[in-house]
């Protein structure tokens, strides 16, 4: 993979790519937020960026705002110190992928690339899903209610794609995990809420919908008539 590292800890910085480029990947380093950002949209196509929240001239919330204002559905793992329910919560909402708190593992890191990259890519072979209006082409990372399009991350694209398989049905924080997530160790399920609360925020709360149902004690399930 061909990956950009946006990270003002030098030190740090030299390590991932030492570490990165020994798994056989290549790697573009920037230390601040103004010079990640220009390589971000102009020195790719990257197949995924690892960007610091906390940097000199832009912050890491900001490039990757900006990066999806520009259409840029690049994978963003955010790498931070900041590790508040919140901050996270912000991260996500800026479009990033993943986020991982320092100290971390390199070999949990490299993973977390791994699947947010192949999450990207998205299956050999997946159906449009519709429900209602609301249509997701998992292939191609589109997704719409009648004529809006609208924005998703690789995660959300994920979770969304689990509860519109089984339209209906109640599906298991767990279960949720597992498949868009991959089964990692350590990952608390509650994240599923954060997840699913940004896509309420994207896929209902503008039409005036509720598509997706809490099951409490299970989950959650996509209402079949998209809301």
């Amino acid at each position: 993979m061909r990956i950009l590292v946006v990270e003002d800890e030098v030190g740090l910085a030299e390590s991932l790519r030492r570490g990165l480029a020994a798994d056989g990947h290549w790697i573009d380093l920037a230390h601040d937020g103004h010079r990640g950002l220009d390589l971000a949209l102009t020195g790719g196509p990257y197949d995924a960026v690892v960007l610091d929240l906390m940097l000199p001239g832009l912050s890491g919330y900001e490039i990757c705002k900006r990066m999806r204002a520009h259409g840029d559905p690049t994978p963003v793992l955010i790498l931070t110190a900041k590790d508040g329910e919140y901050d996270e919560a912000e991260g996500l909402d800026s479009g990033a992928d993943d986020y991982l708190t320092k100290p971390f593992s390199f070999v949990v890191l490299a993973a977390r690339l791994r699947a947010i990259t192949r999450r990207a890519a998205g299956p050999p072979q997946s159906a449009v899903l519709q429900a209602g209006d609301l249509v997701l082409d998992p292939r191609g990372r589109r997704c719409r209610r009648g004529r809006h399009e609208i924005e998703l991350t690789a995660r959300e694209l994920g979770v969304l794609a689990c509860l519109m398989e089984q339209p209906g049905r109640a599906v298991a924080k767990q279960d949720i995990l597992d498949e868009v997530w991959e089964g990692p160790h350590g990952i608390d399920p509650n994240i599923v809420e954060v997840y699913v609360s940004s896509l309420r925020r994207k896929i209902d709360v503008p039409f005036g919908r509720r598509s997706i149902l809490t099951v409490h004690g299970t989950g959650y399930r996509m209402a079949p008539d998209g809301g």
